[in-house]
């Protein structure tokens, strides 16, 4: 299959997160929908990616949607979509995302057979080597049949995990991830991550300015870690029980002090250890271990949107010194300081010393 062997052999991982751009300087994302379509996972691409702005205000991403037959294109609700688009614009992409569609629970399909269907085989041939490829939820199962997830770390949908195991035993899965980055190769878990996938290149792209801009448009969280767990199972608090997020909000305007449990409980007029408890049933973490989360989110803003030095950044962090900031983020990241700055600044500020 001519797309498994460009695949493999004609990408190579992008780590520092820049890409290549359009004629026009926009970098061009194409979305490829099938027979089946999930019309949300394909909005959102288009939203996320569509709201991205220069500090001019001028858009930074062009998008077209493609099917490998252009027309009329069943989705999984009661209406279709006209797709004016077919596989040749697949050529001209910077990058191109794969949402999930009904089709794939169908047989002889790539999630229940584990192989392209001739169509898709030839939309996928057309990508360029060095094209970014990204899939949403089931989209996992195509880009696994054309070859360009082995050895690679990736994810998909919960549901789909035993289906996937069995088809691509070569594809390093991942099923307690909201996504995953290999550079070139990226993939969602489903639907709500494909938020964060999108907003995650974005990051990458441009830095956290913009994407933070963008969640804002759209009203949702800026970030969530992709090692994040695709779901918690903790009961839902009872109504009648006092809430944290007051502790939580004055914690996170005074993480450059050290903060105590004892602290935090009084905010609350609580005991410790109700609070701790009551801590846990809402966030799903204890409560340093959401703060340690805070602090290393603080700490990658500045590192991204300042020329503040590593010391000054670890103490408005809360982490005290240089030497802890660089423990928790190889902790959390495996990466230093320094090499964070480089890779997930801004254009703009990459320029800087």
């Amino acid at each position: 299959m001519g797309v498994m062997e460009s695949g493999r052999s004609g990408r190579a991982p992008s780590g520092d997160g820049s890409r290549a751009f359009s004629r026009d300087g926009r970098h061009r994302v194409a979305v490829l929908v099938r027979d089946g379509m999930l019309p949300i996972e394909v909005g959102i691409v288009h939203r996320i990616f569509g709201e991205a702005r220069s500090a001019a205000g001028e858009r930074l991403y062009e998008l077209v949607t493609c099917a490998p037959e252009p027309g009329e294109v069943r989705t999984d609700t009661d209406f279709t979509v006209n797709v004016a688009h077919g596989p040749q614009v697949l050529a001209e992409a910077d990058t191109v995302v794969v949402p999930a569609s009904g089709v794939d629970y169908a047989p002889g399909t790539e999630r229940s057979a584990g192989r392209l269907s001739p169509a898709m085989a030839d939309a996928l041939g057309r990508i360029r080597p060095g094209t970014r490829i990204a899939s949403i939820c089931t989209g996992a199962f195509v880009l696994a049949a054309a070859g360009l997830l082995d050895g690679r770390r990736a994810t998909t949908h919960w549901r789909s995990v035993a289906d996937f195991r069995r088809l691509f035993p070569s594809v390093e899965l991942d099923a307690d991830v909201l996504y995953t980055d290999e550079g070139d190769v990226l993939t969602a878990a489903g639907v709500a991550s494909g938020l964060d996938l999108c907003l995650h290149m974005i990051r990458r792209d441009h830095g956290a300015a913009v994407a933070n801009d963008v969640a804002r448009r759209t009203v949702v969280p800026p970030h969530r870690e992709g090692g994040q767990a695709q779901f918690i199972r903790r009961p839902v608090p009872e109504p009648q029980l006092s809430s944290t997020g007051a502790a939580r909000a004055w914690a996170l305007e005074h993480l450059d002090r050290p903060l105590s449990l004892r602290e935090l409980a009084a905010r609350e007029a609580m005991s410790v250890r109700t609070f701790t408890r009551r801590f846990r049933e809402e966030v799903g973490i204890s409560p340093l271990q959401w703060l340690t989360q805070q602090r290393i989110e603080r700490a990658r803003q500045l590192l991204e949107e300042t020329d503040l030095t590593v010391d000054r950044i670890a103490a408005e962090a809360g982490f005290g010194t240089a030497a802890s900031l660089r423990q928790h983020l190889q902790s959390a990241l495996g990466v230093s300081p320094r090499a964070y700055r480089s890779t997930f600044r801004g254009p703009e500020l990459r320029l800087v010393r």
